[in-house]
């Protein structure tokens, strides 16, 4: 599967996500600046991880993410219990585990 958003930015969001007190300006700037095709699949990964669809829908999660966008992404995500473990979650499910680009964002 081919995403317009890249995986390295996924896995930055992800751990941004989990120190979201002290990275949440980081944070929202990096969403903000995505463009309205990568915020929608955000928001879908994000959905896959958390089971509001499968993986074989994944054309239907973007599409319902763009047309359902009436709060900005970052809002919507940040306001998402759990959104770190349920974009990680989706990568997964997707065949695109984050593993190495977690490490590699860390140093490791």
């Amino acid at each position: 599967m081919n995403l317009e958003i890249e995986r390295a930015i996924i896995a930055q969001v992800v751990l941004m996500g989990r120190d979201v007190e002290r990275a949440e300006g980081e944070l929202r700037g990096l969403i903000d600046r995505l463009d309205t095709d990568e915020q929608a699949e955000l928001v879908a990964v994000m959905w896959v991880g958390r089971g509001a669809f499968e993986p074989g829908d994944w054309a239907e999660a973007v599409a319902t993410a763009e047309a359902e966008a009436t709060t900005p992404c970052v809002d919507y995500l940040l306001g998402t219990p759990h959104f770190p473990d349920h974009l990680e979650a989706g990568m997964e499910a997707l065949g695109l585990p984050l593993g190495e680009d977690e490490e590699s964002l860390l140093g490791r």
